[in-house]
């Protein structure tokens, strides 16, 4: 596995390698002060000891927000299968809590880091470049460094597949229950929306999630209007919980009034009021993938690798009611 460099060192202390140089050997002329922040980041990266055996996870996409990603279902199957990859390449791996912690993984020895839904100007990725750490993104980059990989789905066709599927039942007012974040996922499925409702004469209604409102209460001035959606799309583990909760205060009935999908490994959508149809895109396929590929840049692998991962749309009751059309969705 690569050390760290010199060149890592003085990119992370801003300073030049030659003042690394004299700091760490006692040489050359500065102030003591500088001498002494020189070699505590050299300490805090590993420089001179063998990279450590420890991988890194995180969920980097709301930002400073401080969230319980882990009680998420699609996050905590890919923390799962992540940490049993790495164990299987003879590695460690912790996940750092979401939150204002650039400081910690200034200084956290880790020899690669997996990023989950990274956000475009991710501070935690211009750190963690600083330290010339190799990277592998669970949902795609804006860009790529030299030693960097991502993994993903097809976005683009799976709310198309969604959107067909809806269509095919009778929908023909389709909202998207999509936001606050700004990572790849959700700006590509929301492009797609827009894209498909563009072409299919679907007045785009977009709602953003509010993860504080457990109940739906956000969504019911949606479904409670006069032209409310006949379907609803919803991006996140757990929208189809709150469009039943919102369509029950409503009085709409689904799926006779309202179709719903949304995209979930929850498993206990099979059991709802109705069952409500899911899509999964395959964390634990996902993570494993960015593992694998983390651990070849680590181990010396040229970066730059992409991968797609397919997606599942798994119909229920929520999005049967009779078709009009035959369907394209996957069973």
């Amino acid at each position: 596995m690569p050390r760290v460099t010199l060149a890592e060192v003085a990119r992370a202390a801003e300073v030049s390698v030659a003042t690394v140089s004299n700091a760490l050997n006692g040489t050359g002329r500065m102030a003591e002060s500088t001498r002494a922040r020189v070699r505590a980041t050299a300490a805090a990266l590993g420089y001179g000891e063998p990279p450590p055996r420890t991988l890194g996870l995180a969920v980097t996409t709301y930002g400073t927000l401080s969230w319980d990603f882990a009680g998420i279902p699609f996050y905590a199957r890919a923390i799962s299968a992540a940490t049993a990859a790495a164990h299987r390449r003879g590695y460690a791996l912790i996940a750092l809590p979401a939150g204002p912690a650039e400081a910690l993984w200034r200084t956290v020895p880790v020899a690669g880091v997996v990023l989950l839904d990274s956000p475009a100007d991710d501070p935690v990725v211009r750190v963690l470049r600083e330290r010339g750490l190799p990277l592998v993104f669970d949902g795609r980059p804006d860009r790529l460094g030299a030693r960097e990989a991502w993994v993903d789905n097809d976005h683009r066709a799976t709310t198309y597949e969604v959107l067909d599927h809806l269509a095919s039942r009778g929908a023909r007012r389709i909202a998207l229950v999509a936001g606050p974040g700004e990572e790849h996922y959700t700006r590509s499925c929301l492009a797609a929306y827009e894209e498909w409702c563009a072409a299919h004469g679907n007045p785009p209604r977009v709602v953003p999630l509010d993860f504080a409102d457990r109940e739906g209460r956000t969504l019911d001035a949606l479904l409670g209007a006069s032209d409310s959606p006949d379907a609803v799309y919803g991006l996140y583990d757990p929208c189809g919980h709150r469009v039943l909760a919102s369509a029950a205060r409503c009085g709409l009935k689904v799926p006779r009034d309202l179709l719903v999908v949304c995209a979930s490994e929850d498993p206990a959508y099979g059991a709802t009021a109705p069952p409500v149809s899911t899509v999964s895109l395959a964390p634990h396929r996902t993570a494993r993938a960015a593992v694998s590929a983390l651990v070849d840049l680590v181990e010396g692998a040229s970066g730059q690798v992409a991968q797609m991962i397919p997606a599942r749309l798994m119909p229920r009751e929520s999005s049967l009611r009779g078709a009009t059309t035959p369907s394209g969705a996957a069973g």
